[in-house]
């Protein structure tokens, strides 16, 4: 999911908004309408889990990178890199 979905989601809320508002043709067997509200429901739904599993996608991810030198007794420096969690 995450921003992809995100993206997808609002898509489908606006093709869902399209056919509800804007679409009078009637059709035979089914209402555009109808769809029109399934898919701004579920673009919706689909929003708000993509954001939710983005945002605690991105909380885990913080690595932290430094380089310090270091230098030991006899004067001989050399530079250390460190990541953490």
């Amino acid at each position: 999911m995450g921003l992809k979905g995100m993206v997808f989601s609002v898509i489908a809320a606006v093709a869902g908004a399209i056919m509800y508002f804007a679409v009078t043709t009637p059709g035979s067997g089914f209402r555009l309408a109808t769809v029109g509200v399934i898919l701004m429901v579920a673009g919706v739904v689909g929003f708000i889990a993509s954001t939710a599993v983005y945002a605690t996608s991105r909380q885990g991810n913080t690595k932290r990178t430094f380089d310090r030198k270091a230098t030991d007794a006899q004067g001989v420096s050399s530079v250390v890199h460190e990541e953490t969690r």
